[in-house]
């Protein structure tokens, strides 16, 4: 009876050595996830305080579109900053109005 639990246990271990040896020999490949969707906007988090006023404000960039905004924390309130497009900002020749010639 001792050597059939002894002849099983080394037919495990070879089982187990095989699965760990076919681990290490397969390449490690990573595989990302398909461009189904458009991929979300990074965005950047600065906090903040305005001059004058005890609210504590939080600034967020949106980096992929180019827009910035501001969202300011009081004692009972929250309030938005309307979005500001930065493209525009810094980039005046393409904002500004073309001139008619006569």
């Amino acid at each position: 009876m001792k050597s059939k639990w002894i002849w099983a246990l080394i037919a495990l271990n070879i089982v187990l050595a095989g699965c760990l040896v076919t681990q290490w020999l397969r390449p490690n490949t990573a595989a990302a996830q398909a461009q189904l969707a458009a991929r979300p906007s990074d965005y950047i988090l600065v906090p903040g305080t305005v001059q004058g006023n005890p609210a504590q404000v939080v600034y967020m960039i949106d980096t992929q579109n180019g827009w910035l905004s501001a969202r300011s924390f009081g004692a009972n309130s929250i309030i938005d900053m309307a979005p500001i497009n930065l493209n525009r900002l810094f980039n005046p020749q393409a904002a500004a109005p073309k001139k008619r010639g006569l």
